[in-house]
């Protein structure tokens, strides 16, 4: 069964609750999510994350983006950025490049920020640049998603997004949930396409 990568750093809860509407779509497209979340980063040089999270998805490991087919990145916004947690993996992630791990994969992003301009575009675009090193194909939502034209809240081209409100308490619209799952489904198509 092919395996799509679905990873994401998540803090308050809104990039998890992302993370598992694509995966619903990844599955929904007749293809596995495997869900994986990144350690937190401190400050404090002697701190480190406990093997395996108090709650949710697993530690990525670097076996994970070897052997899925396909990979999803989520992050919520830091100043129009992708998360410090989320770009240390990525600055791992060397030995992969170099042996081309990631190369030929379809691959995506999504966000989650406090209010409708919190920098979602810039902040998937942070995400898509360490991908296109990789050699990932890129993949996006098209406007033939009528819902990308219609949304009033999250849903990007670039990617899947929400808007979590400043208590990061808002609930998903249904645009965000369907295009979410839109862009789930779409990289277990094309992933689908590229392994046969």
């Amino acid at each position: 069964m092919t395996e799509i990568l679905v990873l994401y750093y998540s803090r308050n809860g809104s990039v998890e609750k992302l993370a598992n509407h694509i995966a619903r779509g990844i599955e929904q497209a007749g293809c596995v999510a495997r869900l994986r979340t990144v350690p937190p980063v401190s400050p404090n040089h002697e701190a480190s994350a406990p093997a395996v999270p108090d709650e949710g998805a697993p530690y990525v490991s670097k076996r994970d983006l070897a052997e899925c087919a396909g990979i999803v990145l989520g992050s919520p916004t830091r100043f129009g950025n992708m998360a410090a947690p989320m770009k240390y993996f990525l600055d791992s992630t060397g030995a992969e490049w170099a042996s081309g791990a990631l190369a030929g994969k379809p691959a995506a992003v999504f966000t989650s920020t406090s209010t409708q301009h919190g920098g979602q575009e810039s902040t998937l675009l942070s995400m898509l640049l360490p991908l296109l090193h990789h050699g990932c194909v890129l993949v996006g939502i098209p406007f033939t998603e009528a819902r990308l034209t219609d949304t009033r809240t999250g849903g990007t081209p670039y990617g899947a997004s929400h808007v979590s409100g400043a208590d990061s308490k808002a609930p998903f619209s249904e645009d965000e949930t369907e295009l979410a799952r839109a862009l789930g489904a779409r990289v277990a198509v094309i992933a689908r396409k590229l392994a046969a």
